[in-house]
């Protein structure tokens, strides 16, 4: 599908009040695009509203003038003057808004082959296990251009406009580099990409590795154990994608190796503040309790290692993780399990 010129004077619609939500939302008005933060509760967005600020999560970035609340919280009233649609929402919630958005859609008459759906979200539809773009075509059909928003970011700094490097991969170059300048920015490179399937395991398995990273750090491990973790989890991402369908270049860069160092090595990742906290004894329940906010790798650890046994891929690392998470595997035990491996050629 070639990319298609959007009215500029509509505005965007982000669905997803969480932190990555807002700072994707703040970044898109930065890049001067009118952009509609949707609100599910009228409380929540009497809040946003009066404060200019998402005080729960985001609660010292101002709003730019470009973003606005949602007019209203009715969907189907919100979305009547858009055809250009981001969800950040978890994965696990993933199906259900894109359900609704398309009832919305349908209410209307719209013309899906006008609409344009991209998602920041990281994940597996946990019901199906199908990659995001996939429960987006099974609800919608092929009409709308479809576009996902990677690479290694947190939403703090996104939010404060630091320099950062993202990935927009859609259908095509051509739907890519239409969508680009959207999040463009002078502080924000965005890099086209035609690899939809890539771009959306390298932020999803990429979760998982941060886990056994925080793990072993927790354990007291140190940079060593770290550093091999990190290196022996892009080969598990890059294994994992490619027989899905991902470009090697992909694994390799932004949405891969990249957003992989970053989640693993930094404490703003909410996924390896599990791995420490577990791995400093502690429940994982009681760790995603602590951090209060959406932990992705706890249900994505399942729903890859699921999709990987079912496939014949091995991932050890992810095995180790899912028996920690899921079966209560003491995480010291695990480390031994993959350190008594039969050593092989490294590929």
């Amino acid at each position: 599908m070639a990319g298609q010129q959007r009215d500029s004077k509509k505005p965007i619609i982000v669905f997803g009040g969480g932190s990555w939500g807002t700072a994707l939302a703040i970044l898109l008005a930065n890049a001067g695009q009118p952009t509609q933060l949707f609100a599910r509760t009228e409380a929540r967005r009497t809040q946003m509203q009066q404060s200019r600020a998402n005080a729960l999560y985001l609660p010292d970035i101002v709003f730019p003038d470009q973003l606005t609340l949602s007019a209203s919280t009715d969907l189907v009233q919100a979305v009547q003057h858009s055809d250009t649609f981001l969800l950040v929402v978890p994965s696990h919630a993933f199906r259900a808004n894109v359900e609704a958005l398309h009832a919305a859609l349908v209410a209307q008459q719209r013309d899906l082959s006008s609409i344009t759906l991209m998602w920041g979200s990281k994940g597996f539809d946990p019901s199906t296990g199908d990659l995001l773009s996939e429960v987006v075509q099974q609800v919608m059909g092929d009409k709308p251009q479809l576009a996902v928003v990677t690479g290694p970011s947190f939403a703090m700094e996104t939010a404060k406009g630091l320099p950062t490097a993202l990935v927009l991969a859609a259908q095509s170059e051509s739907v890519a580099r239409t969508l680009v300048p959207l999040f463009k920015t002078a502080t924000t490179r965005v890099y086209p990409s035609s690899d939809l399937i890539g771009a959306q395991l390298g932020g999803a398995v990429k979760n998982v590795i941060a886990v056994a990273a925080g793990i072993s750090d927790g354990l007291g491990y140190g940079a060593n154990a770290r550093t091999a973790l990190i290196t022996r989890g892009l080969a598990e991402l890059t294994r994992f994608g490619t027989a899905l369908g991902g470009k090697l270049e992909s694994f390799m860069g932004l949405a891969g190796m990249g957003d992989l160092v970053l989640t693993c090595t930094d404490n703003q990742s909410r996924n390896r503040r599990l791995g420490l906290g577990v791995g400093a004894g502690r429940s994982a329940k009681d760790v995603i309790a602590e951090i209060g906010q959406e932990v992705e790798s706890f249900n994505t650890t399942k729903e890859l290692h699921l999709k990987a046994q079912a496939l014949g891929i091995s991932m050890p690392i992810t095995e180790q993780v899912y028996a920690v998470l899921h079966q209560g595997r003491d995480p010291s035990e695990a480390v031994k399990q993959l350190l008594s491996r039969k050593v092989a050629i490294e590929t």
